[in-house]
């Protein structure tokens, strides 16, 4: 998968998520979501559906630093998940693995990408903004602990290139 120059020069790489790479993502699921982590089978599960999700990982020096997932029944994509570790933000992981989703949803022609993202997460909101996503509707209470959810669109174009894939 491509990545900026500068990531290819920080050593990060993109690749798809095996079943090898749960147990790793199931710790930093707990680390960075304490509240709402995904329960360990819920990964094994999204991995054993090909047809309709992708997920992917980021990895610098061997460890997973970021991953992600898209699930896409037509003509609306998903994103499930999508996580950097606070000690690689900053450095574009989530505008890569963020393209790589939006790039997926293309290939499997969805009209439409949705995402729920916390309220009170404006850094992950100001990134899906850049890509040209728009708040569309709020799910109040949707986190467990009682955290609206923002439910934001990016209506596709599938004859342009991914918006703010260079940020």
């Amino acid at each position: 998968m491509k990545l900026s120059p500068q990531l290819e020069l920080e050593g990060v790489s993109l690749r798809d998520m095996t079943e090898a790479d749960v147990a790793a993502v199931d710790a930093l699921e707990r680390r960075l979501f304490p509240v709402d982590a995904w329960p360990l089978q819920m990964f094994f599960d999204e991995l054993s559906q090909p047809e309709t999700r992708r997920y992917v990982v980021a990895e610098a020096a061997g460890e997973i630093i970021a991953y992600a997932g898209l699930m896409c029944i037509e003509p609306i994509a998903d994103v499930q998940t999508i996580a950097v570790v606070p000690e690689f933000e900053g450095k574009g992981i989530g505008s890569a693995i963020l393209t790589e989703l939006i790039e997926e949803a293309r290939r499997r022609r969805a009209a439409d990408v949705l995402l729920e993202v916390r309220a009170d997460n404006p850094r992950a909101q100001q990134l899906y903004l850049r890509f040209g996503f728009e708040q569309i509707h709020i799910r109040p209470r949707y986190y467990r602990d009682g955290t609206d959810a923002l439910i934001m669109r990016l209506p596709l174009d599938n004859s342009t290139p991914t918006e703010g894939a260079s940020a």
